[in-house]
């Protein structure tokens, strides 16, 4: 369906003088345009996992030099800047509570509820999820249906190296107040994390439910119970302590996403 535009911004990824002629700018619009309305994604599912489109994330990057900047407003509010805001909520059945921001080239689908909060380009959200106040969802971000992301949430943005992989929440996961998931992370359906928890590319995440430690790093297992931790460890200058996150517990399988997840927080006793 998009096999022009993936042509032109390949090629034109390579020679940036092509960025002059109205047929690959118009390529890149039309792009922009898809990943606003959720027609492309930047990363999706597949049997094999997740895929990241990297000529998608190519356009988003080349979507900034052919935008120029310009003044924007929102009743008494005025924004300076090349990407447009979105528009037109109600037509999208999407929540906005004031003073929530979401750049043009990101999708709502119906159902999402926005608090004070930011959404950057190329982001995803999926049916259904709360995206809580001053929480934010970095560009290229991948958050599924029915997540809360809590308040003070910081989800991870990334555009540059393109085949760098975006932070994915999958579907029914619940972020805990002031979590921090970065570099591309992954966190799997329905997984909770505990308040203040932080996920990175080289974050331990340990889970200590068995006899023995089972050490992951950027994966968070499906339905796991994570809260922030710290493990010894030694320097030249003495033995410090350092971060990490530990799985306590799995939540149940249930139809019911709300009983369940209300269970786990409680018999882990989990701060969000």
């Amino acid at each position: 369906m998009f096999d022009l535009q993936h042509n032109l911004i390949e090629n034109a990824w390579e020679n940036r003088d092509m960025l002059r002629d109205e047929e690959t700018r118009q390529a890149i619009r039309d792009v922009i345009e898809a990943l606003d309305k959720g027609r492309l994604r930047v990363a999706e599912p597949t049997e094999n996992g997740w895929q990241v489109n990297q000529w998608v994330k190519k356009a988003v990057l080349m979507y900034f030099p052919i935008c120029g900047m310009e003044t924007m407003e929102a009743g008494p509010m005025e924004y300076h800047d090349k990407i447009a805001l979105k528009h037109d909520y109600a037509g999208q059945q999407v929540r906005v509570v004031p003073h929530a921001v979401a750049r043009y080239g990101s999708y709502l689908a119906p159902g999402v509820v926005m608090m004070p909060s930011y959404v950057n380009i190329g982001a995803y959200v999926g049916s259904g999820t709360m995206v809580d106040t001053w929480a934010t969802v970095g560009s290229c971000a991948q958050i599924g249906a029915g997540v809360h992301l809590s308040g003070g949430v910081g989800i991870g943005g990334v555009l540059e190296p393109v085949q760098a992989a975006p932070v994915i929440i999958e579907d029914h996961c619940f972020i805990g107040s002031r979590c921090i998931v970065v570099e591309g992370a992954h966190i799997e359906t329905e997984a909770v994390l505990g308040a203040g928890t932080t996920i990175t590319a080289s974050t331990k995440i340990i889970d200590v439910t068995h006899d023995e430690p089972i050490v992951y790093k950027g994966r968070v297992p499906a339905r796991s119970v994570v809260i922030p931790g710290s493990y010894t460890r030694h320097y030249p200058a003495g033995d410090y302590n350092v971060n990490c996150a530990l799985i306590i517990g799995q939540r149940k399988e249930s139809t019911d996403k709300k009983t369940s997840l209300n269970q786990a927080l409680r018999d882990h006793a989990v701060a969000v």
